[in-house]
């Protein structure tokens, strides 16, 4: 990877927010849109993917608002969907490709079908789509064991915690949990506090995502549709990307052995691969 962060950061004021992003290349406008745990942020999620994709396309990795160098939000002001829409119109992107983990692909069914304008195609990875959906394979009691994991790093995320939630999210321990990350993540969380506080505190009215998309709504999506999950993800199931692939007509479902909660982290090179010729070919 020669691609240096510093190098590639950007921010951007829209109507309601100040909003950090890393952007890269040159072509097809195509949105990064990270998950929802504490010290994420565009680069974090997708610094091993930015450099790949921007030799084809013209990458944009967005803090969203209430993470990163983003401005901060409490629940109240929490709609991604809108963020992302101003975060196009600020920089003049008529229409994207939208690729989100877990969080941020909520965020980019959401907008498929409220904004389907705006959109060019649509990746997902791990993304949850409401705790109405009862699986064969998630937790019974609630939240998904990885979900309870993430929601005790926001309350505390000292390194141990956070080596706890990077444990949980990948499938290669040894390559991916490593003291160094671990406190790189942590650092990261801790460095803005107010963002760590806005989520706890917005969790009874449904941080991070008070709004969801309307399940009904799915089959409306028309755009090219590239479900890609992990079949050890412990965060959200895979068999959510199964009830995706049977309600958005235009979809595909590619589902990775040894593989947790970010696939683009832990299968970087196959994941660049399968973007890169799902939004160059259909």
């Amino acid at each position: 990877m020669t691609l240096n962060p510093q190098d590639i950061a950007r921010t951007v004021e829209t109507a309601d927010w100040k909003l950090r992003y890393y952007e890269a290349g040159t072509g097809h406008p195509v949105i990064l849109l990270h998950g929802s745990g504490p010290g994420a942020t565009g680069w974090s999620n997708f610094s091993g993917n930015i450099e790949a994709l921007a030799e084809h396309f013209h990458v944009y990795a967005v803090d969203m608002p209430g993470w990163g160098e983003s401005d901060a939000a409490t629940v109240d002001r929490l709609d991604h969907v809108e963020a992302a829409i101003q975060f196009m119109d600020a920089l003049d992107i008529d229409k994207a490709a939208f690729v989100g983990n877990s969080m941020g692909g909520q965020t980019s069914l959401r907008l498929a079908t409220e904004h389907p304008e705006r959109i060019s195609h649509l990746v997902t990875m791990g993304p949850p789509v409401g705790m109405r959906l009862a699986t064969l394979f998630g937790a019974g009691d609630g939240p998904s064991e990885g979900l309870k994991v993430l929601i005790e790093t926001y309350r505390d995320a000292g390194p141990e915690n956070m080596r706890r939630l990077v444990e949980i999210m990948v499938f290669d321990k040894a390559r991916f949990a490593t003291p160094e990350l671990c406190q790189a993540r942590s650092d990261a969380a801790l460095a803005r506090p107010e963002h760590l506080r806005n989520y706890v505190d917005g969790m009874p009215q449904g941080a991070p995502l008070p709004k969801w998309v309307k399940p009904e709504l799915l089959p409306t999506i028309q755009v090219p549709t590239l479900l890609i999950h992990g079949r050890d993800d412990r965060v959200v199931s895979y068999e959510t990307s199964l009830f995706l692939l049977a309600n958005i007509p235009d979809s595909r479902l590619v589902v990775l052995n040894h593989c947790g909660h970010w696939a683009m982290i832990e299968h970087a090179d196959e994941f660049n691969r399968l973007v890169t010729d799902f939004v160059a070919n259909n």
